[in-house]
């Protein structure tokens, strides 16, 4: 079944919201078939479709919605559109007050900025009628490479985070190009910063192949910025487990292989908020 043609065409919010279905399905089929190890044949196969689909599905093209349910069916996933009013705004919750998140970006932008990358936070973003906001972006215009981080202190909405994270991966780098004086991104490097607590641990440890889906790659990329050498190509997506109050030899993160056979630094947000200079109240 090919997707239906219409006698007119559609409207700018129309097609820009047709856009974002397809480019976020693209990213999370793509994900979920690097995580299992399997070929482009070997999903065509188990979705009982051509590999032409499979090609057109994760690079974003509109193929048929029961195309993508095999496809999701195959993988494990469920695919499940939601319709939200937009008369109902989502409140972005106010960061600033978050003493723990706003430790995490501290310590990752102290690094950055260390390193001598520029740095943005709390980056505003559109694209048409998508808008949104990066926790952390910092770029090397020399080599042409972005990092994106997206701080998460609990998880207390998977699937929510999931659709922020993965809308930010579509669509924060090209909304940057112009911005940031850069023609193309050589490397793009998408991190999931979670806290490393119980708390955090917990949810990975319950529901480690969505975490796997979504953030496929090691943290290979995420390494390279630490240490002021950013991947040269490609684009990744990592998840790692981040201790805001890291000191001195501390190792200050983990990748997600290694987080599930590690202990937690700090039991919940409130052992960290206990620690902060200060303390918080």
């Amino acid at each position: 079944m090919s997707p239906r043609t219409f006698a007119t065409p559609a409207s700018t919010a129309a097609a820009a919201a047709a856009a974002r279905f397809w480019s976020t399905l693209a990213i999370r089929l793509k994900d979920a078939r690097r995580a299992r190890g399997w070929s482009v044949a070997r999903l065509a196969h188990e979705a009982r479709t051509s590999r032409s689909v499979v090609y057109d599905a994760e690079a974003g093209r509109p193929t048929s919605v029961e195309a993508a349910v095999r496809l999701a069916l195959a993988l494990g996933l469920r695919l499940e559109p939601e319709l939200a009013d937009p008369r109902r705004r989502d409140v972005r919750p106010d960061l600033s007050v978050d003493a723990v998140h706003s430790a995490m970006g501290e310590l990752e932008a102290r690094r950055l900025r260390g390193l001598g990358f520029p740095v943005g936070l709390d980056e505003p973003y559109q694209h048409y009628q998508f808008a949104g906001r990066a926790d952390l972006v910092a770029w090397d215009v020399g080599s042409q490479a972005l990092l994106h981080i997206e701080n998460r202190t609990r998880f207390p909405d998977l699937q929510a985070t999931a659709g922020s994270y993965n809308a930010k991966r579509a669509y924060l780098a090209d909304a940057l190009v112009e911005r940031l004086g850069v023609r193309r991104w050589a490397s793009q490097t998408h991190v999931l910063a979670g806290l490393w607590s119980s708390e955090v641990l917990h949810v990975l440890r319950l529901r480690t192949e969505t975490f796997r889906a979504l953030c496929p790659d090691d943290p290979a990329g995420a390494n390279g910025w630490w240490g002021g050498a950013p991947p040269a190509s490609g684009s990744r997506s990592t998840l790692i487990l981040l201790d805001p109050l890291a000191r001195g030899r501390q190792r200050p993160f983990i990748g997600l292989q290694e987080a599930l056979g590690a202990r937690a630094r700090f039991r919940s947000y409130a052992d960290v908020a206990e620690r902060l200079p200060g303390g918080v109240d």
